[in-house]
């Protein structure tokens, strides 16, 4: 009797343990295939798919880190950045520490446009974002003003930087035995004592500040100023420069649009001595259609003074529109197109003028948080407007450059960045005809 009884028990455990594991599997398929289908959609691409699985188990689930992670890649990959920042502050509610989520919310709120408070959870977290801008300096077309960021408060911003390098052409001038490539017909000639190609280390430092001073939500203030010094090696003294530019204008917001029209001036000297001053209007619309996306078109308009060569002055038309797309994982591309003119003020001077037309794009990849790879290339036509009276051609220059690099953000308000850019400058004229490689390294220092 007793074997009996003993056997009966444990038939009886053994049923319950089966009842109870079969409950258990049962209450995990009715969630757990849902999440796995909807990360299968967003797996795939299906990202709006994904969302409205998981927007039905939402009211129960909400909560378990796991699926407000799910929910946030989702939703954020749907574009309802909103949603998405609801679900990464649930996760960090329940993970205070995880920095994996604070960077996903960080980059939500950005695309709604929120940069500080994307930048007060970076600073909350001790993180520092992905250097997105380093391609886009090296286009002056695509960053002039800080458009971004301000959220109807005025601002100032600004940087300096060091960069020591090489450059294998500080003159840009032509290669030693350019005469022998002289257009057939052309008188014989040679070249002035230092005027060939010349290559020298360098050492330069640059100071910028822009503002914008806020009147109303839709009207504003904005400036900036540029002052750059270089400086050559012994050899290449004669080519160290000094340039200054500043712009002030008016802004007018509405919505995802913005207008803006300055004033600009510039000077650039060169061994002690004013080359070229210039002033004019410059006049964007910029339109933002999301915190990820955005077109730049401008129109400028300059007058060119050349103290000394008065036959030089002129005037300078160019307009042209640009694209910027920064990808969610802070990779962004680039892409415009301009064109223009430049007229003598003088007669009988044409060949001093040129219609110009041009490209520029650029790729940056985010490797890191705290690291960026770029390039950035650009070309650019030149047509003169009548033939040089020495040569008798009338000139004609296809001026290309390509830039490559890293940016590395070492600490808070610091950036490095090592490049490598070459330039051909491919002239039917000889003596403007050249070859140019720079390599250097810039220190920033972010304020």
């Amino acid at each position: 009797m007793r074997d009996r009884a003993r056997r009966h028990l444990k038939e009886q455990l053994a049923l319950a343990a089966a009842v109870w594991a079969m409950a258990l599997s049962a209450a995990a398929q009715t969630a757990v295939p849902r999440w796995q289908a909807a990360q299968l959609a967003l797996t795939a691409g299906q990202a709006e798919q994904a969302l409205a699985l998981l927007s039905g188990l939402e009211a129960a689930e909400a909560g378990d880190p796991a699926f407000d992670a799910l929910m946030g890649h989702a939703a954020h990959a749907a574009g309802r950045y909103p949603r998405a920042i609801l679900a990464w502050e649930r996760v960090l509610a329940n993970r205070p520490q995880d920095a994996d989520a604070a960077r996903a919310l960080a980059r939500a709120l950005h695309a709604v446009g929120d940069a500080p408070g994307a930048e007060a959870v970076l600073q909350r977290f001790g993180l520092r974002g992905v250097p997105v801008d380093a391609a886009l300096s090296l286009d002056p077309f695509l960053v002039s003003f800080d458009r971004r960021g301000h959220e109807g408060r005025s601002t100032w911003k600004g940087h300096l930087d060091l960069t020591l390098g090489h450059d294998s052409n500080a003159n840009a001038g032509p290669v030693p035995d350019a005469p022998s490539l002289s257009p057939p017909g052309t008188p014989a000639w040679s070249l002035a004592p230092g005027s060939a190609a010349q290559g020298a280390g360098f050492a330069a430092l640059q100071g910028h500040l822009r503002g914008r001073h806020v009147i109303d939500a839709r009207w504003s203030l904005v400036g900036a100023t540029t002052a750059d010094l270089r400086g050559h090696a012994r050899r290449a003294q004669d080519y160290d420069a000094l340039q200054w530019d500043a712009s002030a204008g008016l802004a007018y917001r509405r919505e995802r649009h913005e207008w803006l029209l300055s004033a600009q001036g510039s000077t650039w000297q060169q061994d002690g001595s004013t080359l070229r001053n210039t002033a004019g209007l410059v006049g964007e619309w910029i339109w933002r259609l999301d915190g990820f996306r955005q077109w730049d078109s401008f129109v400028q308009w300059q007058t060119l003074r050349y103290p000394g060569q008065s036959l030089r002055d002129g005037q300078r038309v160019v307009a042209g529109t640009s694209y910027v797309h920064v990808l969610r994982n802070g990779s962004l591309g680039y892409a415009g197109v301009y064109a223009g003119r430049e007229s003598p003020d003088a007669a009988g001077v044409e060949h001093l003028g040129h219609r110009l037309r041009g490209l520029r794009a650029g790729w940056q990849w985010a490797l890191a948080p705290d690291w960026a790879a770029f390039v950035h290339a650009s070309h650019e036509r030149r047509r003169y407007g009548a033939d040089d009276p020495f040569f008798a051609l009338r000139r004609s220059d296809r001026a290309t450059q390509v830039a490559l690099g890293l940016s590395w953000l070492p600490a808070p308000g610091w950036r490095i960045t090592p490049q490598l850019a070459v330039t051909r400058n491919a002239s039917n004229l000889p003596i403007t005809d050249y070859d140019r490689r720079t390599v250097s390294v810039t220190v920033r220092r972010e304020f």
